[in-house]
């Protein structure tokens, strides 16, 4: 029934968009223009021809040598053209699991309950870093299981967060809970060695082949790291280089593509599910990469804030800082201010959005989610700094180019 519910829903955030430019909330022209992107690209999910083209050309693209698929151990499914119809897709069985399975296994291990799904820890991760401000920093820094956090707690996570950089109580974080797996996988493999003397109780034997898993997982963690540096650099790459990128990068279109014959051996990524692929043209990627590396080079609040406007943004006050701040918040790393709630309604009491740059929307889509699964990791990327490589190259062609 998705041929008719996905229109439908989409029709209904239209409606209701049109209440909210008849009460005045939002700018007539500004909000149409954002809802024409948005049905665009939710309706092309039930385009399966566009769907295989698009994943014809990113799997083509992935062949490069130069590119960073190969380099970085993530592959592309390949599509069977004669096999394929308007209903079905027909393209190579990656084998393994989703990284959703591998980050609850993760998380798991921090701590962290995973009951809601991978997907909305993910949600709350990001939009904890950037939006809720100190109502959330159980979830924002030792993203503790429990969500209802006693004031004191916030009160004294915020006083830290005043001296203490989010990467070092990231790092503080990680480095406990890697010493803990490491411990409880030398414990496991002391008590298999022991295992076939009768001195050894049963209940120690259940408790090691409970925890067997510990191995594997010490084993993985490092990995994870790379996973998530690994899918920064390939998606700013499609971003910026080839200017055909999967904005619908969430942990369940990213594959754990395991060796059969080597459980043991490092896995690679493969990246699935091309329906909500976005196009940009040369000029878009070049301001764009401008924007980036502004925030990357950390840069001056009038140049962040003149690469914004030269994408188009349209403010009500078009005040420098507003999207100085605003530009780092997108592609920058998470400050300790951004913990304070106070610093949000000040910033959005100075100026708001009338319009977003269609080119931009998906770029900044990807860049939340990509962002938001690293902090559910605990790790705290710029990617502005990941994509700087990307972003640098993507201008020298434009330049080269124009001469």
């Amino acid at each position: 029934n998705a041929r008719w519910q996905v229109p439908a829903d989409i029709e209904c955030v239209g409606e209701f968009l049109q209440l909210c430019v008849w009460f005045g909330l939002v700018d007539e022209s500004a909000s149409k223009l954002s809802y024409d992107e948005f049905s665009r690209q939710f309706l092309a999910e039930l385009d399966y021809e566009k769907e295989k083209d698009n994943l014809q050309q990113v799997y083509e693209s992935s062949l490069d040598p130069e590119a960073p698929y190969m380099k970085r151990g993530v592959v592309i499914p390949r599509v069977f053209d004669e096999m394929c119809t308007k209903q079905v897709i027909t393209m190579t069985y990656l084998p393994g699991p989703k990284f959703e399975e591998e980050a609850k296994q993760q998380l798991a291990v921090l701590g962290i309950d995973t009951k809601k799904g991978i997907r909305s820890v993910v949600k709350e991760a990001h939009n904890n870093a950037t939006n809720d401000g100190p109502s959330s920093m159980g979830n924002e820094l030792a993203l503790s299981p429990d969500n209802n956090a006693s004031s004191w707690k916030l009160t004294l996570s915020r006083i830290i967060g005043n001296f203490v950089s989010v990467d070092s109580m990231f790092s503080i974080v990680r480095f406990a809970r890697r010493i803990m797996l490491w411990s409880t996988a030398a414990t496991v493999k002391s008590i298999q060695a022991v295992s076939i003397l009768p001195i050894v109780p049963s209940d120690l034997k259940s408790w090691a082949e409970e925890r067997q898993n510990a191995i594997l997982q010490a084993e993985r963690w490092g990995w994870t790291q790379e996973a998530v540096t690994t899918l920064l650099d390939v998606h700013g790459y499609q971003i910026l280089n080839q200017g055909l990128f999967n904005a619908d990068c969430h942990p369940g279109n990213i594959l754990v593509v395991q060796d059969e014959s080597n459980p043991s051996k490092e896995p690679k990524i493969g990246l699935i599910d091309y329906g909500q692929v976005k196009r940009l043209n040369p000029e878009e990627r070049f301001k764009i990469a401008k924007l980036i590396l502004s925030v990357a080079n950390k840069e001056s609040d009038e140049s962040i804030a003149g690469h914004f406007r030269n994408l188009g943004i349209k403010t009500k006050t078009n005040s420098t800082r507003f999207l100085a701040e605003f530009g780092r918040l997108m592609f920058g790393s998470f400050e300790a201010k951004h913990l304070n709630h106070d610093w949000h309604r000040e910033l959005h009491k100075e100026d708001r959005v009338l319009y977003f740059p269609n080119e931009l929307s998906m770029v900044y889509r990807t860049a939340l989610l990509l962002r938001g699964l690293a902090m559910s990791l605990q790790f705290n990327p710029s990617v502005g700094e990941e994509w700087r490589h990307h972003a640098e190259a993507t201008i020298r062609l434009h330049n080269n180019n124009t001469q």
